[in-house]
């Protein structure tokens, strides 16, 4: 079950330019995350990206390979 974030630090505008930069729409997304095992839909995604949903560590480890980044990424500015 996803946890809503309490007045914390928000990643979600990493997670938009990652993703951004990727070319990927959110739908594209969710759907290369689901090959890996997560099984995210766009409507989530969508609240990862906006801040109002705590993201799992096992989705960042997959963004991680999809984005073959470091996870400093995610954390930039923060």
């Amino acid at each position: 079950m996803e946890q809503k974030i309490r007045c914390d630090l928000n990643m979600g505008d990493n997670l938009r330019r990652l993703r951004l930069n990727a070319k990927l729409s959110q739908e594209k997304l969710c759907a290369k995350l689901q090959c890996l095992g997560c099984d995210i839909g766009r409507s989530t995604y969508a609240k990862y990206e906006a801040g109002e949903l705590n993201i799992k560590a096992s989705v960042l480890v997959a963004l991680k390979d999809i984005y073959n980044c470091t996870f400093d990424e995610f954390f930039l500015g923060l």
